[in-house]
């Protein structure tokens, strides 16, 4: 499916033509120029792993809660210790997914 871009606010429409007007910005069908397949490709690819990027946030996210009840549980000093490693990690992981989506946004890896 061929990609269109508004150049006003780079919004990605899918469609065989472009939009008559930018359902974000509401620009005319005129200020939308078609994507070389190359960069439609590279959208598309963009938006599987940033929707992986979500998921593995939304796990996470899991995991720190959980991570925090086995903290606040504190039955022996080995469980606090793993339940604290495990809240460590998985947040640092989340902000590293976080960070790297925000590159692909900054990056134009988004659509």
């Amino acid at each position: 499916m061929m990609k269109w871009k508004c150049l006003v606010c780079g919004y990605i429409y899918d469609g065989e033509n472009p939009p008559e007007k930018c359902p974000n910005c509401g620009a005319p069908r005129e200020k939308f120029e078609k994507l070389p397949d190359d960069k439609a490709q590279l959208i598309e690819r963009s938006r599987y792993t940033n929707d992986l990027h979500v998921s593995l946030q939304k796990l996470l996210s899991e995991v720190l809660a959980v991570a925090e009840n086995g903290i606040r549980d504190n039955l022996d000093p080995r469980c606090l210790e793993i339940f604290t490693q495990a809240k460590e990690m998985a947040w640092m992981i989340r902000q590293r997914s976080r960070t790297e989506v925000q590159t692909h946004v900054g990056k134009g890896k988004w659509g």
